[in-house]
């Protein structure tokens, strides 16, 4: 009889502790999904509900390869925009408990709406596919993709007639692409390598390996040091323009209450990235130092007229002096617009 007692105040006692368990587990995920939207600032502390701490001896939180016992928004740890992460929760009970959750971290200062008005329109080869966007001069270089159809080129601001231009072969579907000196370097979509050209024959020099971590190529610019590249993500990579191989650092993108991903055509302009969104109408005026996005262009109404499908987007941005060149895929058009 009293065997049977110590069972069954035993299964209780398990009963009660899984049913605490299970209470903190639930209590966490309510937390972390009304903060979702919400999100953190670097900075901020993680007010994690009594139910959890409580009950608690320890609590860490893994990302990657990383893990902190600190329950503050540091940016050591943390990256703007989405960060996917696990609770470890070590009970007052001797158990662990492990729950996944994402951590939104934006930026502090609201994106200001950038005014604009265009004062000039050029003629664009609606043929050109365009995927890496540049003025120098007066000379426009231009990487147009699609597989069969991509190329390096350059022509005259107010003409389609091309000086000079490089066909890349079947199987590359060409990027990005940015001037560094007297050499144009481009990216490719999928084949893992860029190439790189003399500017003034367009001649190809040397190609060259993506970095591991660069998931595929989109957009490139140059800041006088690093070439940066996006890859359809958050992140912009800042890579070794002598060596393209090699990363130099990441950073993460993310306005004040809105994570920007899918970064496409990059340009680097008086110490700051624009950065346009793939299949949307918006360029981006980000800090390179913390990813941080500080404004925001809105060409919807360019868009509307020069957009008929799902591929010819905007996808174009340079400066000509303080002026913004601005064109798309297919686009007939370039437009200068002058920032209010």
């Amino acid at each position: 009889m009293k065997k049977n007692i110590i069972v069954g105040l035993a299964v209780v006692l398990m009963l009660a502790s899984c049913n605490k368990d299970e209470k903190i587990l639930n209590t966490l995920n309510e937390y972390n999904n009304t903060m979702v939207e919400k999100g953190y600032h670097f900075g901020d502390q993680l007010e994690l509900p009594k139910e959890v701490t409580e009950n608690a001896e320890s609590i860490s939180i893994s990302f990657g390869d990383k893990e902190t016992s600190n329950l503050t928004v540091d940016p050591k740890f943390f990256t703007l925009g989405d960060n996917a992460v696990t609770f470890n929760i070590k009970t007052k009970g001797g158990k662990t408990l492990n729950q996944d959750a994402t951590i939104n971290v934006f930026a502090k200062n609201p994106e200001k709406n950038i005014a604009y008005q265009i004062i000039a329109e050029y003629p664009h080869d609606p043929k050109n596919f365009v995927q890496g966007f540049q003025i120098e001069g007066n000379t426009i270089y231009e990487s147009d993709g699609q597989n069969g159809s991509s190329q390096i080129l350059k022509y005259t601001l107010g003409t389609t007639t091309p000086l000079a231009s490089t066909k890349q072969a079947q199987e590359d579907f060409s990027e990005g692409s940015t001037i560094v000196g007297d050499k144009v370097y481009q990216l490719t979509w999928h084949s893992k390598k860029g190439y790189i050209y003399d500017k003034s024959t367009l001649k190809l020099l040397s190609e060259f390996a993506y970095p591991n971590v660069l998931g595929e190529g989109w957009g490139l610019t140059y800041d006088g040091k690093n070439l940066i590249a996006s890859d359809g993500s958050k992140l912009l990579y800042f890579l070794d323009a002598n060596n393209p191989s090699k990363l130099i650092k990441y950073v993460a993108v993310a306005g004040s209450s809105q994570i920007y991903d899918q970064l496409n055509e990059l340009e680097y302009h008086n110490g700051f990235i624009y950065a346009n969104v793939w299949q949307k109408p918006v360029v981006l005026k980000i800090n390179p130092a913390t990813g941080e996005v500080v404004g925001t262009f809105d060409f919807t109404d360019i868009a509307k007229q020069n957009t008929k499908g799902s591929d010819d987007v905007l996808n174009g941005i340079t400066f000509k002096g303080d002026n913004m060149l601005v064109t798309g895929k297919n686009w007939p058009k370039i437009y200068e617009v002058q920032i209010k």
